[in-house]
């Protein structure tokens, strides 16, 4: 099951695709992707709807994708998560998650401007797995535990400001949570029609220039293990997003790779879960 949210910032509707990739309104079932809906059993609610021919079709056709939810309540994120990424930030492979947040209004959708912040040099992206939450997590008893509170996956740009991360008093934040800076989308893909999330390609563009490839595999802590964990440290609600790091290629990890600047373009794209666009301007 696929669902996102499409219109104009702040005025978006839930949809569904079907198997034949029709769209089709949601609003029969919910006024929009929000946790409370996450909360029941959203892949089976949905594809009943759609196999009664309950809900009306919708053309996509000039149609602005947003975020396939509603702006979560948190964005919890995991750094330093591929093995070859930490290799290539000269870090040691972490004994347990690197755990930062994102202000939650840095959820944009998938083919929105990002801006570079004013007096930037160093705005990277980074392609990651994002896991939605679909049933609250409280001291998960162990990583097994994990897959019945997991609501669906989606493509998340971890986009980051490398200078205001690392360089301006030690808090990643400041680096992670500028304005557009997690594009989400374009869709939140039900767990069974994802598969194995240990075995998904990951691949990002800058210009057309392949900049980051590799897989899920290379994960240090895999999905399981990064729910459980942050379960023992947070309430997770339904609706709230986890970043699950990045592979190796990024900006930072070379000194030959240029960082974004105004007029770059972005492309992304995780196996099974769509694909990303953003063109980079200037705040």
């Amino acid at each position: 099951m696929r669902v996102t949210r499409v219109g104009e910032v702040g005025a978006e509707f839930p949809i569904a695709l079907n198997s034949e990739g029709r769209a089709y309104d949601l609003r029969e079932l919910t006024t929009d992707v929000t946790g409370d809906f996450l909360a029941g059993d959203w892949p089976a609610r949905g594809r009943a709807a759609l196999d009664a021919g309950a809900l009306p079709e919708v053309e996509l056709g000039g149609l602005r994708v947003g975020s396939p939810i509603v702006r979560p309540g948190k964005v919890v994120c995991i750094g330093l998560n591929y093995r070859k990424h930490a290799i290539e930030s000269g870090a040691a492979i972490p004994e347990e998650p690197v755990v930062f947040m994102k202000a939650s209004n840095t959820v944009v959708g998938p083919r929105d401007t990002v801006l570079v912040p004013r007096g930037s040099e160093k705005t990277d992206y980074e392609v990651e797995l994002a896991i939605v939450i679909g049933r609250t997590a409280r001291y998960l008893a162990d990583p097994d535990s994990a897959p019945e509170h997991i609501a669906g996956y989606t493509i998340a740009n971890d986009v980051s400001e490398r200078a205001l991360q690392l360089e301006r008093g030690g808090q990643w934040v400041k680096g992670k949570s500028c304005e557009t800076f997690n594009p989400l989308g374009p869709w939140l893909v039900s767990p069974d029609a994802v598969g194995d999330p240990q075995s998904l390609g990951l691949r990002l563009w800058v210009n057309g220039e392949l900049r980051q490839q590799s897989t899920t595999a290379d994960m240090i802590f895999d999905i399981r293990y990064i729910v459980w964990y942050l379960s023992q440290f947070m309430v997770l609600e339904p609706g709230d997003v986890i970043n699950t790091g990045t592979p190796s290629g990024v900006a930072m990890g070379s000194a030959e790779l240029p960082y974004l600047a105004a007029g770059d373009v972005v492309e992304l794209e995780v196996d099974g879960l769509g694909r990303q666009r953003q063109e980079i301007a200037q705040a």
